[in-house]
């Protein structure tokens, strides 16, 4: 079992990390203060990380992408889980979901957003259906027009969608139809590709956010949103099948920007409790400081080999959702336990502005919130456990 990275493993993290460094951390101060990534700062950071090819690290060789495998990506996403995620998410993976596109759609969304042309958002969650994305009650109804031909008439609301105010379209899923099953009739969902500038939707900022600042949730409504018929995302009620196929390890994002700010939390937590004397002496050196930490420290080790792990079984096609499902919950748990011992040992400075601790502690919130709240994940986990004993 080999634990160490390649030679191109260490040399992408190096390059990342001091991409990170160098052309990220400068300009937090300014993002938590003004709640905003400036445009010129977003189209010069976009240009340098498309330069060193980091831009759609994600997406394959041959539409442009960095063809990145799975523990590839993990890498990318710890090393650049360190900054201000507005920042960070300038460097875009546009959503693997986009490598569904056929015909047409390839020139008209997926091949911009992997060049940096356009950039995308996901919407699937609304007032009444987060992790039940299947309780969503957007619809989009086909129509024929002897004249203009098929098309789908959305109408509904989603809210909490990332970057929504960024993005130029909006990979958006919505009810389609009905189907019977043995617990009684259940939703389809369709997937389709609709441009922020279409007639009928509405893009309005979200609530405030404690976390992350200068990335912003939006609400979307549609009133009677007209998309033509080739702006179907794969077939008809089969959104889930699409979900299945190129969304499945998101959650593996999650886990690696969590356990990426970690170390970067830990290294200025330890560096704190080095230098800092009470009582004649650092207060690294009592037990009440330093064991803590020590208990963090595993726990960190332990996310990070759950991350790696979920991301090497998924390069070798044998990932579960229950592998992705260990990984968040590990990592951003850890997260927000090492947050919260940063601040306690940094004591009053760590809830001044004047240091960026209080704010890593409010950003760690979101992680075991959203891509499935840690509920959710014990639950996958739970029944991938107990399936195979089910009924015995």
């Amino acid at each position: 079992m080999q634990f160490a990275l390649t030679e191109e493993q260490d040399m992408l993290v190096e390059t990342v990390r001091r991409f990170v460094e160098e052309e990220l951390y400068p300009h937090e101060a300014l993002v938590e203060k003004t709640d905003e990534v400036p445009d010129n700062l977003a189209a010069e950071i976009k240009r340098k990380a498309i330069e060193l090819g980091l831009y759609a690290a994600n997406m394959p060789v041959e539409v442009g992408g960095g063809g990145l495998d799975a523990v590839g990506l993990a890498l990318l996403e710890r090393e650049l889980g360190r900054a201000n995620y507005a920042l960070q998410m300038v460097v875009a993976r546009p959503s693997n979901i986009l490598q569904g596109c056929t015909g047409a759609q390839r020139e008209r969304w997926l091949l911009p957003a992997v060049r940096g042309d356009r950039v995308d958002c996901l919407a699937m969650t609304e007032p009444g259906a987060g992790s039940d994305v299947r309780s969503m009650k957007t619809k989009a109804v086909r129509r024929h027009d002897a004249k203009l031909g098929d098309s789908y008439v959305i109408n509904g609301q989603k809210h909490f969608i990332s970057h929504a105010d960024k993005a130029d379209f909006i990979i958006l899923f919505a009810v389609t139809g009905t189907e019977e099953t043995k617990r009684g009739p259940r939703n389809q969902i369709s997937g389709f590709l609709v441009d922020k500038d279409t007639p009928g939707l509405t893009v309005r900022p979200g609530p405030h956010a404690l976390s992350h600042r200068g990335y912003h949730n939006c609400e979307l409504y549609f009133d009677d949103c007209v998309v033509a018929a080739d702006q179907l995302l794969g077939e008809e009620g089969k959104g889930f099948d699409l979900m299945s196929e190129w969304l499945g390890a998101t959650r593996l994002t999650v886990a690696a920007t969590s356990v990426g700010r970690a170390r970067r939390v830990m290294e200025e937590t330890l560096a704190w409790a080095g230098q800092r004397k009470q009582f004649g002496q650092p207060i690294s050196q009592f037990q009440g400081v330093s064991f803590p930490l020590a208990d963090l420290a595993v726990e960190l080790e332990a996310a990070d080999l759950l991350t790696l792990r979920a991301a090497w079984l998924l390069d070798q096609g044998k990932a579960t959702d229950a592998d992705f499902a260990m990984a968040k919950l590990a990592a951003s748990e850890m997260l927000g336990k090492l947050t919260d011992r940063a601040i306690q040992t940094f004591g009053g400075m760590g809830l001044m502005d004047t240091l960026p601790i209080a704010g890593w502690w409010k950003d760690a919130r979101v992680e075991r919130i959203w891509d499935g709240t840690s509920e959710i994940q014990r639950l996958i986990i739970a029944r991938q456990m107990l399936r195979p004993r089910e009924g015995r």
